[in-house]
């Protein structure tokens, strides 16, 4: 599944299915304030396998730390500590899950089940008690989660569900960015990251602006009609994943 299996000299149509894909997700993510990588990353690993998880970390890296950047005075460290300890520990255990899983079909299954569990915590809409042990817990879960697929934001979620809106939007994006390099630096060190990855993200950047611009003109009360649609679909992405990885 590493990178060097394939290269960047791709048919214009699957260029365009995938700018389509990224787009979507950024205006899911403009509008909702989630939603980037649970729209993007189950499409494009039906789409092709070899597109995830490695190139949408990267990309969520990016757009993590210019969020972090930006909002850098209402960041709470010692939260983004925490939570980056529990992803650190999360991380590993998804590299050895992947590392376990030398198949397709395996790692297909694997990534099914785990964008299912992203979407049975994003649909569930409950939310729970802020604290060190919650933040670490969660932080783990998302560790594994976002390793294996590249979303890792519901876990996180949950926790932050009634948080102050600016420090919590400025905290996870912090511990995303930090977040996504640790699991990056573990897909390469395990092989299944390199630089082609990171050319493929950066060759995403463009719709995912694009997508930024389009969603100002949608209205926010279809965007929150939207939600339950982007569950729908990536909870079909994610049975379709597992249905592949069983065939």
């Amino acid at each position: 599944m590493g990178a060097d299996v394939y290269t960047l000299d791709l048919p214009l149509t699957f260029i365009a299915a995938v700018g389509l894909i990224v787009m979507a997700g950024s205006i899911v993510q403009s509008g909702l304030g989630m939603g980037f990588g649970l729209t993007v990353a189950p499409l494009l690993a039906l789409l092709n396998p070899e597109l995830v998880p490695a190139p949408t970390l990267f990309l969520g890296m990016l757009t993590a730390a210019w969020g972090a950047l930006a909002e850098r005075a209402h960041i709470r460290w010692n939260e983004v500590a925490v939570a980056t300890g529990g992803r650190l520990i999360g991380a590993v255990l998804g590299l050895v899950l992947l590392l376990i899983v030398s198949t397709a079909s395996g790692f297909s299954l694997l990534f099914g089940a785990m964008v299912l569990v992203a979407v049975g915590l994003s649909a569930a809409g409950r939310s729970l008690p802020f604290n060190w042990g919650s933040l670490g817990s969660m932080g783990f879960i998302s560790g594994a989660m976002g390793t294996i697929t590249s979303v890792g934001a519901p876990p996180l979620a949950l926790v932050y569900q009634g948080r102050e809106p600016d420090a919590a939007r400025a905290t996870l994006a912090a511990f995303f960015a930090i977040g996504c390099g640790i699991s990056l630096a573990g897909l390469y060190w395990a092989g299944w990251a390199g630089w082609r990855d990171a050319a493929l993200a950066l060759a995403m950047l463009p719709p995912m602006f694009a997508g930024l611009w389009v969603a100002r003109f949608f209205r926010l009360r279809f965007l929150r009609w939207y939600r339950p649609w982007l569950l729908g679909v990536a909870g079909m992405a994610g049975i379709l994943l597992v249905l592949r990885g069983l065939t």
